[in-house]
Formats: C-alpha cells, structure tokens, sequence
C-alpha cells in the first residue's frame, strides 16, 4: 500500500511541475575528465603518432568524437584552473589579489565539482591538483568530496638527474606516502588508477564527477615495471602506453559496472609538451603543429581531445569546431540541470548541442594569453599574431620559451595549420577585425600592462599585485 501511494504521489508531482529527486537522481549522467599533463597534440596514435601505440583512445575515437581545435592554457596551473573554473586565468581571483604564474584558486571561485554538487552528485579529484596548496585552497574545500594525488606538479629538473625530491600523495588531509625518486614516480598512473575505478564501483548508483588527473608525461617521467621498455616511442612512449592502459581500465569499468549509457568521458590534454634541450627525448610531439608548451603557437595549446558517451554521442565523429577546456563547466552544468549564477562571468560556452547533435561551436574568438600577456586572438579559422619581444622580463624563467614576433602576423588555421604564412598583408580587414577582438579581450580580461574591467577580485588592499612586480624589484629585470 505504502508503494502504491508513494508511486501516487509521484505522479501527482510531476503533474504539478515538481521535480522528485528520488526518481530524477538516476537519470542524471555521470562525468569524467581524463587530464594528462604535457601530452602533445600529435602524442596519441589516432591523432598522427607514428611510433607510439594507444589502441584504447584509437577506440574510444571510434566509438566517440575527436576534436581537432580544442584549447586549452600554455602551462600546467593556469590550465587546470581555467579548465575547473570555466574561466580564463587572468579573470580568475587569487588570494591576496596576486596574480602567480600558476593559478591559485581563491576560495570563493566557483568549480565544476561546487556547480555538480548541487544537483547531488559525488565528487572525486585523483591526481595532480596544482590550483593552490593552502588549506583554503585544496580541492576538499573546491567542492570535491574525496581527493587522493600530489598537491603540486611531480618534481623539478632535480629528479631528471635521479636527485631526491620528496613529492606527498594525499589521500583527502593525509598523507600516505612521499615520493622520493623517479621510480616511485612511474607507480602514480597504475595507483591513481586503482583509486579511479574505485570510486566508480563506489559510488555507482550516484551521479558522480570523477576528475582524473595524472601527473604524466610531466618530466621526470617514469612508467611501472610492466610498461617500462615496451614502447617503440622509448622512455615517453612507455609512459603514454600506460596512460591509455589507463584509459581502458576506467572503460571497462564502467561497462562492467553498466554504466557506459549514462557517463560522458573526456580525454584531453593539459597544454602542449614540454620541448627543451635539458629534457631530451623525455618531452613529447605536438607535430604538425608549431611551437611547445609554455608557447601560444598552437604548439602549445592546442591539444588532443576525444569524448565518449554511448549511446548519445555520434560514433566515428572527426569535429573541428572551436572549443576549450573552459567549456566543461557550463555544458556539464546545461546537460546535468545545474543552474549557473549570473552574477559571476564565465568564459567558457555550452558544448553540448556540438556533442550531441552536430551543431556549431558557440566561440566567436579564443584569446591566446601567455601567464597575463595577451599575444594573439583566433576566431572560427583566422589567428591574428602580435608582435612581442623575445624572453620578456616579466615571465621570470618562463620566458625562456618565448620568442619575438616584430610584425603583426595572420594565418588561416584552416589552411595553414602549422603557422607558417603570414598573409596580413593580403587581408588588412580580417587584421583589422581580430585587432578589435584584441581590444575587446585587453577592456575585458586585462593584459601584461592593464587590469581587465571583469578581472575578479575578493579580497581587500591593492589589485592585480602581478607576481612578475616582485622579480623585477628583486632582480631588476628587464625585457630583453
């Protein structure tokens, strides 16, 4: 009886226009986010790879969709924050209203985990986090309610050189180990992993957001026993085989666990690989494309990306609409019901009707911004290139990587996806359209020299106390 009425109930619920959790709560998809760290954009075999072998994201492409112009941030913090966030790091607020390299979540920025978690879902960060180190700033207190990984990024050019380097693994406050060689190193994709498919057997009669972070192909790289001199590709292309070892242990899980219907996978890419003399052939390819990691040639930014949901997503599906990791917050949000505040601007734009029913990207432009320089702009297919001075002073170290440009440079991406010409000359109104898109972006979001009018700031005292002020007091730096 007590059934019957409770069924009664329901549909009388529904007739009125209230929602019951009880019966919507199941309906809702899961997500998950497979992040790996400085993979290149040719580093995987359906993207172009010619010596490293990745059958599990070859099938998952199969199965899904490949995306083609999918952007994501020059460097490892400032990605994972826009990726979280949905916005890019020069509007996001930091503590303290300093502007670091390595984007440090203020705790009052809203995160993919905080917006999903209002519609019931469970959340888990496994891997690296690198969005700030401070208690306020971890991810327990950005809306994830389970964490196992190291806080920052694995090591430093010490532990290239098999120097000690004490790295902790966190499980939520704890730590239960610290990493101290490159060997221990190589265990981290098989233990984050383990950790992974756990939590999907765990909370699998939940909605869940499982954001799968792994440290690599991060220098130092390292891989386990049972992958480690097996590549054809050598040390790196041992380490990627691994991350898609990984990839199909969480896509079988799901299928054992009959979830494969009802959960959105994403493969995608940090930023561009690491390219440096220093790292040897430990750094990756991002071929045919120009420039690396810590660069705004596409080298650097552009990444691999592939989706799966069965089911829902177009089988075989190669997409070259233009879309970023900023997006993942306000298509989850659309697809899971979650509601977004308007008071808060976000950069990143609703994807879904891109995955689901072939339509066009909602991107008019993409602002390629190296840490707060604003270097180029791009539309559906045209990039506009501004002319920069080489190893600026004010990235600090970073700068090492970039070059000078000393003209104004348009490429048709389209056509020259490897930007090597220029033809500004040939078409001074697109020059002169995108250098309005230049202006917008600099009003809005800021650049090296300016604070953006919808820059975000929390805290009291001086704004924008950009971290590069503080070498140059230091070391009196200047632009070379």
């Amino acid at each position: 009886m007590r059934r019957n009425l409770f069924f009664i109930s329901s549909f009388v619920l529904c007739l009125l226009g209230f929602e019951n959790p009880m019966l919507s709560q199941s309906n809702k998809p899961n997500f998950i986010i497979f992040l790996t760290d400085d993979q290149g954009y040719n580093d995987v075999g359906v993207f172009g790879s010619p010596n490293i072998k990745t059958p599990n994201l070859d099938e998952m492409a199969k199965k899904g969709m490949r995306f083609t112009n999918f952007y994501a941030q020059p460097l490892c913090g400032p990605s994972r924050a826009a990726l979280l966030t949905g916005s890019y790091p020069i509007r996001i607020a930091e503590p303290n209203n300093v502007k670091n390299f390595h984007t440090k979540l203020h705790p009052k920025e809203l995160t993919i985990a905080e917006v999903l978690k209002t519609q019931g879902y469970k959340t888990a960060c496994i891997g690296k986090w690198h969005a700030g180190e401070t208690p306020e700033q971890i991810p327990l207190k950005q809306g994830f309610d389970y964490y196992y990984g190291t806080p920052e990024y694995n090591g430093n050019s010490k532990l290239i050189e098999q120097s000690p380097h004490r790295s902790p693994i966190l499980r939520n406050n704890d730590t239960l180990m610290v990493i101290n060689t490159v060997e221990e190193m190589g265990q981290l994709t098989s233990k984050y992993t383990k950790e992974a498919k756990n939590f999907i057997k765990q909370n699998k009669s939940n909605p869940f957001f499982l954001y799968l972070s792994h440290n690599m192909p991060h220098v130092p790289i390292s891989a386990s026993e049972e992958f480690r001199g097996k590549s054809e590709g050598g040390l790196y292309g041992d380490v990627i085989e691994e991350l898609d070892w990984s990839m199909g242990a969480i896509l079988k899980t799901l299928k054992e666990e009959g979830l494969e219907e009802n959960t959105l996978v994403i493969f995608v890419s940090d930023n561009g690989p690491w390219i440096e003399e220093k790292i040897g052939d430990h750094g990756g390819s991002a071929y045919p494309l120009k420039g690396s990691k810590a660069q705004t040639w596409d080298g650097g930014v552009r990444v691999p990306c592939i989706m799966q949901w069965k089911g829902k997503v177009q089988e075989g599906i190669v997409n070259n609409e233009l879309l970023t990791t900023m997006d993942f917050l306000p298509t989850f949000s659309e697809i899971s019901g979650a509601k977004l505040s308007k008071e808060v601007t976000i950069d990143g734009k609703d994807f879904s009707g891109v995955l689901l029913n072939n339509e066009q990207s909602q991107h008019d432009r993409f602002y390629y911004y190296a840490y707060t320089h604003l270097q180029a702009v791009r539309d559906s297919q045209w990039k506009l290139v501004l002319p920069r001075s080489k190893k600026p002073g004010y990235m600090k170290w970073r700068g090492r990587k970039i070059d000078a440009v000393k003209e104004v440079q348009l490429f048709n991406l389209k056509n020259d996806r490897e930007e090597q010409n220029n033809i500004a000359e040939q078409h001074p109104e697109k020059v002169k359209e995108l250098m309005l898109l230049i202006e917008e972006g600099r009003k809005e979001l800021g650049d090296h020299d300016s604070i953006g009018e919808g820059a975000r700031f929390y805290d009291l005292g001086p704004k924008d106390i950009r971290i590069e002020e503080f070498y140059k007091w230091k070391n009196n730096l200047k632009d070379e």
